[in-house]
């Protein structure tokens, strides 16, 4: 899998062919709820691998049963995966499969319809969050003014170690994230063209939480 750096955080856009097979299913209309649950959970774990490529570890002794080997097992900071509602819950799955041990906390957000800013409804991180290296997840980085305000919010609790994963984004979305943290790296399986008039990433695959819940 190739990345590429963006400005100051650091911006990886998978290219791995899995990936880009599942993601061409996704953004077919034809494509129903189930499957597009299975899909984006699957992504998800494709992509928690290569996040997760620079975690600490520390070499241990392991009696096989021919022998003690020299073995490597994780030893800086837990996990802690943070989806965004609603869509987030989507990729939840699939990185807790791979990092079973990861704690899982939940942050939701609406817009004020009178100031248009994002207010929290809803954030429960787990105890040692800000101990913890924090995966936030949203399947869709448009505009980037939600996950921003998450981000924002999690930093208040103390947390500071924060990477986003998303499985599509647009330029603009991007921008706004590293202009709010710069600090943050970004993870997507695909950098879309631009957003339309109604803030739908172009040619993205519509609304994920509609599609991942079946409410459209």
């Amino acid at each position: 899998m190739e990345g590429r750096d963006i400005q100051m955080s650091k911006v990886v856009v998978f290219d791995h062919p899995l990936i880009q097979h599942k993601l061409s299913i996704m953004r077919d209309k034809h494509t129903g709820s189930k499957q597009f649950r299975e899909l984006l959970s699957e992504i998800a774990m494709l992509m928690v691998f290569e996040v997760t490529r620079d975690l600490e570890t520390e070499e241990v002794a392991v009696e096989t049963p021919i022998c003690t080997a020299k073995c490597r097992r994780l030893s800086g900071k837990k996990l802690g995966i943070i989806p965004i509602l609603r869509a987030g819950l989507g990729m939840v799955d699939g990185v807790t499969n791979l990092v079973p041990s990861a704690k899982v906390g939940h942050i939701g957000l609406y817009r004020d319809p009178q100031t248009l800013e994002p207010v929290e409804y809803y954030c429960k991180l787990p105890a040692d969050s800000e101990n913890r290296e924090l995966l936030v997840l949203d399947p869709m980085l448009a505009t980037g003014g939600s996950a921003s305000a998450a981000i924002d919010f999690i930093k208040k609790r103390g947390c500071t170690h924060i990477r986003l994963v998303n499985l599509i984004a647009a330029p603009e979305g991007i921008a706004r994230i590293q202009k709010d943290h710069p600090d943050v790296d970004i993870y997507v399986a695909a950098l879309d063209d631009h957003l339309n008039e109604h803030g739908y990433i172009v040619p993205g695959l519509g609304d994920a939480g509609d599609r991942l819940f079946g409410t459209k």
